[in-house]
């Protein structure tokens, strides 16, 4: 068996999933290839590895290398979790760019023009990964981590359809942080099942696992008072302020807490309306709902994604301690075990091609649903029914990941153009086509390949 990781060399994806896989028993005894381009960084945690390893006399065999089509020979199970260039300028530049041309994005990682411009440049790269594993091992499971996630896997399935490539997403893990502490309940108790895209999902439903009632009403009941004083990233930002340290990271296990935020429904203004006028609890925060609706502006806690953006920046940025724990923080191992031993488990979130597993929108498009894995795969749930007002919201942005793969695909700016004026989030049209031109200038390296 062999697990390529592809950007092994940053720190905190390549010793977390490092510290999952040696914490797995379905793939002890096999080989990990480590890759990067940065060959400097990947030698550090190759020789973490093998230290650990040693220390811990575990049967695993690690290698590393600079060379893709080297590394993907033989592979089972590639995992990518990959940025290009300096990723906090251009996720400035995706961010300030478009709001100097009039456009009221609340965000600009993964949707609205900021997440279009992400996407066309990280969108290209990751094709380039996936041609060369179609060539070299079309048969190997590619599990992606890079965001925009929707954007990156609707072009893969629409240039390689036969690619047994599926997204990976934490952002459910906020659930099991919530509802738990809401309801009163044990996690394991509690069987929720969400649906959207991804950073724009709801749960549909939710039920006691021994009694099989519907606990969505209580949900309902119960979520003002929760979250109007539950702890947010603001809150974070002010203790890494008044300490100099920072606890959080990103993780699918989002912890637990017991403390109250000094701020009114901070990160969750989108939360608090969604469940007035939708009955729906999003499982995300106003950063990653927000950039998705052009109203958004108007409702959000904008101090609260500022403190995101700054907390995230933080987490990103600081000096991890050169370690690989025996933990499992992430779900694509426990995915990758469920299929070698066909263990035929509900998997909360995988982002796969649609295919009617929710029927009101396109086949062509990958959706965020539950899955069972097993043998065959990781094979989606159909969620039938989505409330008419939900589905609304959703198609709405389906456009935009339509015209960006085309865009990619077929290296078009003239679709790039059209992407944006598809999507909800721009309002104006008369500057758009020099904010694309400006963007394009200060992304040359990257995006000079629109013509």
């Amino acid at each position: 068996m062999k697990i390529v990781l592809v950007g092994a060399g940053s720190i905190q994806f390549g010793y977390g999933t490092l510290g999952d896989i040696f914490n797995s028993t379905q793939l002890r005894g096999c080989e990990i290839t480590l890759l990067d381009i940065n060959a400097k960084a990947l030698e550090v945690v190759l020789k973490t590895s093998k230290e650990f390893l040693q220390k811990h006399k575990l049967n695993y065999t690690v290698n590393a290398t600079t060379d893709r089509r080297a590394a993907f020979q033989g592979a089972d199970f590639i995992i990518s979790s990959i940025e290009i260039g300096n990723r906090f300028q251009l996720w400035d530049e995706d961010w300030k760019i478009p709001m100097q041309y009039g456009v009221h994005q609340v965000y600009g990682e993964n949707g609205g023009p900021g997440g279009v411009f992400h996407s066309l440049r990280i969108g290209k790269v990751v094709l380039e990964i996936v041609k060369d594993a179609m060539e070299i091992c079309p048969n190997a499971w590619i599990f992606n981590y890079s965001n925009p996630m929707t954007a990156i896997c609707t072009t893969v399935k629409r240039a390689y359809p036969e690619a047994k490539f599926v997204g990976m997403c934490h952002e459910i893990g906020w659930l099991g942080r919530w509802l738990p502490r809401m309801l009163n309940r044990k996690h394991e108790d509690l069987h929720y099942r969400a649906a959207g895209l991804n950073h724009f999902s709801c749960m549909i439903s939710l039920t006691d696992r021994k009694s099989g009632m519907d606990l969505y009403p209580e949900v309902l009941q119960k979520a003002g008072a929760f979250f109007e004083r539950e702890p947010g990233y603001s809150d974070l930002f002010d203790e890494y302020r008044r300490t100099g340290t920072l606890s959080a990271a990103e993780k699918f296990d989002k912890g637990e807490t017991n403390l109250k935020s000094a701020y009114e429904w901070t990160d969750r203004r989108l939360v608090q309306f969604m469940l007035k006028n939708y009955h729906l609890l999003p499982i995300t925060t106003d950063s990653h709902f927000g950039e998705y609706l052009g109203w958004a502006w108007d409702v959000v806690d904008h101090r609260g994604i500022l403190d995101f953006y700054d907390v995230y920046k933080i987490m990103l940025s600081q000096e991890v301690p050169h370690e690989i724990r025996l933990e499992t923080s992430e779900r694509v191992i426990p995915i990758i075990d469920g299929i070698i031993s066909d263990a035929n488990f509900e998997e909360a979130a995988v982002n796969v091609q649609n295919l009617g597993l929710i029927e009101d929108l396109p086949s062509w498009l990958v959706v965020e649903v539950p899955a069972m894995i097993n043998k065959n795969g990781v094979n989606g749930i159909k969620m039938p029914d989505l409330p008419k007002g939900y589905l609304g919201l959703l198609r709405g942005y389906t456009s935009v990941y339509d015209l960006t793969a085309e865009a990619i695909i077929h290296e078009k700016r003239e679709y790039a153009i059209q992407a944006l004026l598809a999507n909800p989030v721009v309002h104006q049209a008369s500057h758009l086509e020099a904010m694309v031109d400006r963007v394009i200038s200060k992304q040359e390296k990257w995006l000079g390949y629109l013509k």
